[in-house]
């Protein structure tokens, strides 16, 4: 029997899954959090075998959070899923110790055999991702400007040159307007630009969009 927790702050979302892991006969599902800090306070408390975890909840979440798990559970197995398709995303979450990491468009038809491949000790990752991971190793992480940003300062880029407004990103990594506006900053900063339209050409000539849908 695998034993999971499901971390996700949408209340819909987590009734979702619960239908979809319902017949799955080896799957139990033993607790839920809506936040980073009852994930923490789970992985504290222990007696299951994998997190299935969403990566923007209120709280600490994100890579910083997978990392926080894994410093505390290094043998906890992390499933993420998440709305955020691109493969830079995937790459971040796996080098900070998730084992697989699935969108929540996929999971209908992937999440069983995702969570029962990643409780065996597999790896569960798409084939863009798994190139992504190699060219992470082959290229020095110089070479490109966003892999100086930190974890937070990517995802706030992707968001930026994704078309959201501060004041949404802010609500949706449940953050202040100010932390988000200071982050915009820092970015620009570190990529040596300076205007929202030069991170969108840079976002564009490196394939960091996620592709546009009908």
């Amino acid at each position: 029997m695998i034993r999971i927790v499901i971390a996700d702050d949408h209340t819909i979302m987590r009734e979702g899954l619960k239908r979809i892991l319902d017949g799955a006969p080896d799957i139990d599902i033993v607790g839920e959090a809506i936040d980073g800090f009852e994930v923490l306070n789970r992985v504290r408390q222990g007696d299951f075998d994998l997190l299935l975890l969403d990566l923007s909840m209120p709280g600490r979440s994100g890579v910083e959070l997978i990392r926080q798990i894994k410093s505390e559970a290094p043998k906890l197995a992390i499933l993420i899923l998440t709305m955020h398709e691109e493969e830079q995303y995937a790459v971040r979450a796996i080098r900070a110790g998730a084992q697989g990491y699935l969108t929540k468009e996929s999971a209908g038809t992937q999440l069983v055999g995702a969570i029962r491949r990643v409780a065996a000790g597999r790896p569960y990752i798409s084939t863009e991702v798994a190139e992504q991971l190699a060219l992470n190793i082959m290229m020095p992480n110089e070479a490109l400007l966003h892999k100086q940003l930190s974890d937070r300062e990517f995802e706030v880029f992707s968001l930026l040159v994704g078309g959201k407004s501060i004041t949404d990103i802010a609500n949706s990594l449940h953050l202040s307007v100010k932390t988000v506006s200071t982050h915009k900053t820092r970015i620009m900063q570190k990529m040596g630009m300076h205007s929202l339209s030069e991170m969108v050409q840079y976002a564009v000539a490196h394939r960091l969009l996620a592709p546009f849908k009908a």
